[in-house]
């Protein structure tokens, strides 16, 4: 069976963000994980590129119908024509949840996250949520998710 862990961010982002969340699939494939985000553009982009040419596979649970919508590096595409709806089982899927950046949709999957008892690790603005820790480099989340998976 696959590890899987929730990436999580806008669909747009900095280029910092971009780097990290890049970085992030990257070490996530490295270590067996496989990356399920919302399959759109943005910090859900970068950690799909990244997990992907890491060698590694990616789940994109999309808000529309469309197999089209994913970006380019979605392995499985997941179409569920529910908007942000779905954005529940974006965080129910994975193991762990690293949030990078992101708006009100990342805040939501965060409570979602939380609320089912899953841990969550971010870098960006929402770092001072209570139940989230602070992730300063992608190498930390890494380690947060190892922490938080180990024996699973």
């Amino acid at each position: 069976m696959y590890k899987l862990v929730s990436v999580i961010g806008g669909n747009t982002a900095s280029e910092e963000e971009g780097i990290f969340a890049f970085r992030l699939g990257s070490l996530l494939a490295e270590h067996g994980y496989s990356v399920v985000c919302g399959g759109g553009s943005g910090v859900m982009e970068a950690a799909c590129r990244g997990c992907v040419e890491a060698g590694g596979l990616t789940v994109g649970v999309l808000p529309g119908e469309e197999n089209s919508q994913a970006n380019s590096f979605v392995s499985f595409a997941v179409p569920t024509g529910m908007g942000v709806t779905r954005n529940r089982i974006v965080v129910l899927s994975g193991e762990a949840v690293c949030a990078v950046g992101g708006a009100y949709g990342t805040l939501s999957e965060i409570a979602y996250a939380l609320q089912a008892g899953k841990p969550v690790c971010c870098i960006g603005r929402w770092e001072n949520i209570p139940g989230v820790v602070k992730a300063s480099s992608p190498q930390e989340a890494l380690d947060f998710v190892l922490q938080m998976t180990e024996g699973n």
